[in-house]
């Protein structure tokens, strides 16, 4: 169900998916669907972060491998900043389009957007620190750069999601990659 509800809202946006469509994809009822996410917003908000468990898991995966803070970042901003692929980049952020849009309303999806970019900003705050703990960078407002950081990437993923003429997916990369070596300090 939420493959199919994560496909179907990448594919139509969320105001144009019916919980009976997710239901049809799958061959259930709408009242299944209804019984295991309760309301549509819901839905958006567990295929959200169905989708987005792929990532973390990969993110993780490239933690255990991938010792320098650089490389760290350099592979975080080629996962956000798609060159390329625009539509692999717009049906993958679409889901966070929908959920911002939904999440500026009503209260429930503000609080599990809250959460999702949390999640992230952890991420991005591990790596760092890290980077911290190995000696690669000094000491820096770790939580700040993770705020600051992860609200650049969200801006320059809307750019090269919406076709922007100066902000493709090889530039949107360059700046994020530009900012962290400036606030962070290394080469």
């Amino acid at each position: 169900m939420l493959t199919a509800a994560a496909r179907l809202i990448a594919e139509r946006g969320f105001s144009e998916t019916r919980i009976a469509d997710v239901a049809a994809r799958v061959g259930a009822s709408p009242a299944l669907v209804i019984y295991y996410f309760g309301n549509k917003d819901q839905l958006l908000t567990a295929a959200l972060r169905y989708s987005e468990g792929s990532f973390y898991e990969a993110a993780e995966r490239m933690l255990l491998t991938t010792r320098s803070m650089k490389r760290r970042l350099q592979t975080l901003v080629r996962w956000t900043c798609l060159p390329d692929k625009q539509a692999e980049l717009t049906g993958d952020w679409g889901l966070w389009f929908d959920l911002w849009a939904q999440a500026f309303r009503h209260p429930e999806v503000k609080k599990d957007r809250a959460e999702l970019d949390r999640q992230w900003r952890d991420l991005v705050k591990r790596v760092v620190q890290d980077g911290i703990d190995n000696g690669e960078i000094g000491r820096v407002d770790v939580e700040t750069f993770a705020i600051m950081w992860a609200a650049l990437l969200d801006g320059l993923v809307v750019q090269v999601a919406l076709d922007d003429p100066l902000v493709d997916g090889k530039r949107a990369q360059k700046i994020a990659l530009a900012v962290a070596r400036k606030e962070l300090g290394f080469s």
